[in-house]
């Protein structure tokens, strides 16, 4: 799947550059930027999750989000109006690092598509020393953005703000515990299963900065779980920040 997935997003990179801009001038490369008229932004940040009980704790250095978009800008209102628009495709990756050595686990009563909070201690043996204990999320995002530069006549030099929509689809969702046991030595164990996630997200997306660096926020609006089927039957949501390198 994530060959297939990323074969796609390169075949979309390398036709949108094979196609001649009319919207867009021709950029000015910022600090060796390759001078191609279209947006490949790669984001670093860290993720929280909102409206969550106090017994889903998150590690806040732990959680950290990383996302690559490939957009293509289509300038609005005219040439000199400032405005662009810029859909495009991408794929969004979240690390949550959960407090006090627990993680999501298969609800024994649920079943499939479904989760409860474990320490992971009660699952693999109280003598053992973890030191790996994240739950990965990966999505195929479609991002829309709302751009405003203001500098009218040279949009690759401007400062810009931006507001944008964020609609995602869930394709892998894993558990990833590493221990160390007096009775086996070192133990990595791997789990992709659904845990009660919501297939499909949506949220806002803010940013501001040059072409070639910003900063940024996505707060998505459904919860992270679908209902009664996360761990406390949470409806907690996820937000995440950070910052962006414009690669061209």
């Amino acid at each position: 799947m994530k060959k297939i997935l990323a074969l796609a997003f390169l075949a979309l990179a390398l036709n949108a550059q094979a196609q001649d801009s009319v919207n867009e001038s021709p950029k000015t490369p910022i600090g060796g930027r390759p001078n191609i008229p279209n947006d490949l932004t790669v984001e670093f940040g860290w993720t929280q999750l909102t409206n969550r009980p106090a017994d889903l704790a998150i590690n806040f250095l732990g959680s950290r989000s990383f996302n690559i978009y490939y957009q293509k800008p289509f300038r609005l209102f005219g040439e000199n109006s400032g405005f662009v628009l810029s859909p495009g495709l991408g794929i969004s990756t979240t690390k949550f690092a959960f407090k006090n050595d627990e993680n999501l686990f298969r609800s024994p009563t649920l079943g499939a598509e479904s989760s409860v909070m474990k320490d992971v201690k009660s699952v693999y043996g109280t003598d053992i020393e973890v030191k790996t204990n994240t739950l990965a999320t990966n999505y195929v995002e479609v991002p829309v953005d709302l751009q405003y530069n203001f500098n009218k006549n040279d949009y690759s030099k401007s400062f810009r703000l931006s507001i944008g929509a964020r609609v995602g689809f869930l394709y892998q969702s894993q558990t990833k515990i590493g221990f160390d046991s007096p009775n086996t030595g070192k133990v990595k164990v791997k789990q992709a299963e659904n845990y009660g996630l919501e297939k499909m997200r949506y949220g806002l997306h803010l940013k501001a900065g040059s072409p070639g660096f910003n900063v940024w926020t996505t707060y998505y609006l459904n919860p992270m779980w679908q209902a009664d089927r996360g761990p406390f039957n949470n409806e907690a949501s996820q937000v995440s920040f950070g910052i962006a390198v414009g690669l061209f």
